[in-house]
């Protein structure tokens, strides 16, 4: 990559599908500051685009992201740090509407890991390496993974991957729910943008409503929850799309999803 090649390559392979590939792979893929800056702002983009659906985020080159550039920050002290903002950038991953596909190829460790894990779905090759091995270079998770790993895989095995820094490889992650699949390294991309598709061809709104009201409901009271996706499934019934969706099964035709 020279230096005036874009950290963040935006492409839409699939109609409704856009994919973000970050390009730093000579470093593979760690995560500068300009770099966690540019797909910060591609996603926040994406997320506004009327006629984009889902995105992918994949690694060019051998790894999806090797964790933080330790180079930028090794000798940072505690108001250097909080000035980089990691938080608040991964924040508008965290809140974009559309579902988010993570394809996972080879290292995602530290980091890289913690942006895996800030999206909807995870397709990981059998042999990529999830990992937190923050305690090794004197440090911890700081971007999530200490609250985001025990929501997903459970305190014991969450404990595991950051006490130790220990890795797994993909094939163990989606045995523990790290990841939601797992396979060849050579059809990773081709099954996260195959799963983007159908996910492309579904109603908008149903599709980002029930993606709210989970990320929504996982944090609050059972009840709490369930009154939001009560709320959220009776105000689809104001919809365009539900009204053709039941009208098609009926008629046991394709819908014609318009996302209105």
């Amino acid at each position: 990559m020279t230096d005036s090649s874009p950290l963040v390559l935006k492409t839409q392979p699939i109609p409704g599908v856009c994919l973000l590939t970050l390009n730093r792979p000579e470093a593979r893929n760690a995560l500068s500051d300009a770099l966690r800056k540019a797909l910060s702002q591609a996603v926040a983009l994406a997320g506004e685009e009327p006629d984009l659906r889902v995105i992918v985020i994949t690694g060019e080159g051998e790894s999806f992201a090797a964790g933080a550039d330790l180079k930028e920050i090794a000798s940072d002290d505690p108001v250097a740090i909080r000035r980089r903002r990691v938080l608040s950038l991964w924040q508008q991953i965290a809140s974009c509407p559309l579902p988010i596909i993570a394809a996972v190829r080879g290292h995602a460790l530290g980091g890289g890991c913690e942006l895996a894990l800030h999206a909807d779905i995870i397709v990981a090759a059998d042999d990529a390496v999830f990992g937190q091995p923050e305690v090794r270079v004197g440090v911890m998770p700081g971007g999530g993974a200490t609250q985001r790993l025990i929501r997903a895989i459970g305190k014991y095995r969450a404990m595991k991957l950051v006490l130790t820094g220990e890795p797994i490889t993909g094939e163990q992650a989606a045995q523990w729910g790290l990841a939601s699949e797992s396979l060849a390294s050579e059809k990773v991309l081709e099954r996260a943008l195959e799963l983007a598709a159908h996910i492309a061809k579904l109603p908008p709104l149903a599709v980002q409503s029930a993606k709210e009201a989970m990320l929504a409901g996982a944090d609050a009271a059972l009840a709490t929850g369930l009154l939001l996706e009560r709320r959220m499934f009776e105000g689809l019934f104001a919809t365009d799309d539900q009204k053709e969706g039941m009208a098609a099964f009926a008629e046991k035709r394709a819908p014609n999803f318009k996302g209105q």
